[in-house]
């Protein structure tokens, strides 16, 4: 699987929508590297890992997490580092980590609204056997902000509102510009029937413009540019619901 360089130090494993698979990051430093999420299987993450060997880059110690969703975590029980997320996250994947993954209890979360049938169709084609479905939560939390020195370059997490998810969570990388932002622009598939509310649109957008990057990465499309980034933002707090992001 092919790794993609964005600039000196920042790579990803580009997303794959066959079965909702994001964008794998990784931060390269002198002495610690890491991985931003770690995708919806251990099977995903071996394809990082794969994609890490043949370019000859070391296996990173950290993950850090940008929000609960399945996809984004269900390959952190394979991941052999240390895994860190905000403390709101790693509150979800506890109550999830109680989860029964068998065809009848998922149908009835389907049910009650615990779940949503977009996850719950990708999670069975992910996982052909249920049975191999293992959450774990992160080793490390954090509130707010947090800031590691790799050697280099430096990766800044912080706790940001969004119209996505309430635990979301950005990655700052000041050196290189670059931005990843999880999902945290798409709409609320959870609590809001897949809309962005435009007060958390204005209220991401203002976090994002004190942060000087240059280009961002989504977790399920193409980087972008700082310019496009704030105008499909726009585009969302005038009403445009199907502005650039998923």
């Amino acid at each position: 699987m092919v790794i993609n360089q964005i600039s000196e130090r920042i790579y990803y494993l580009p997303f794959d929508e066959n079965t909702d698979r994001p964008n794998l990051g990784y931060i390269l430093g002198n002495r610690y590297s890491i991985m931003v999420d770690c995708g919806n299987s251990p099977k995903h993450l071996s394809l990082f890992y794969a994609g890490l060997e043949e370019r000859h880059l070391p296996i990173p110690q950290i993950a850090f997490i940008t929000h609960w969703h399945w996809d984004h975590t269900f390959g952190m029980k394979a991941f052999n580092g240390t895994t860190i997320a905000g403390q709101l996250t790693n509150n979800k994947l506890k109550e999830v980590m109680q989860w029964n993954w068998t065809d009848q209890v998922m149908k009835e979360r389907l049910v009650s609204g615990e779940e949503i049938e977009f996850c719950d169709e990708n999670i069975r084609k992910e996982y052909k056997d249920l049975s191999e479905i293992s959450v774990k939560s992160a080793d490390m939390t954090f509130d707010r902000s947090i800031s590691i020195d790799l050697g280099g370059i430096t990766c800044i997490a912080l706790n940001c509102p969004s119209p996505h998810s309430k635990d979301s969570v950005i990655i700052y990388v000041p050196e290189e510009k670059i931005l990843f932002c999880g999902d945290a622009d798409s709409g609320d598939f959870y609590d809001n029937k897949g809309q962005r509310e435009v007060e958390r649109v204005k209220q991401y957008r203002d976090v994002l413009m004190k942060i000087p990057f240059e280009v961002y990465l989504h977790g399920h499309c193409e980087p972008l540019s700082r310019e496009q980034v704030f105008s499909d933002l726009e585009e969302m707090i005038e009403g445009n619901q199907n502005a650039n992001f998923n």
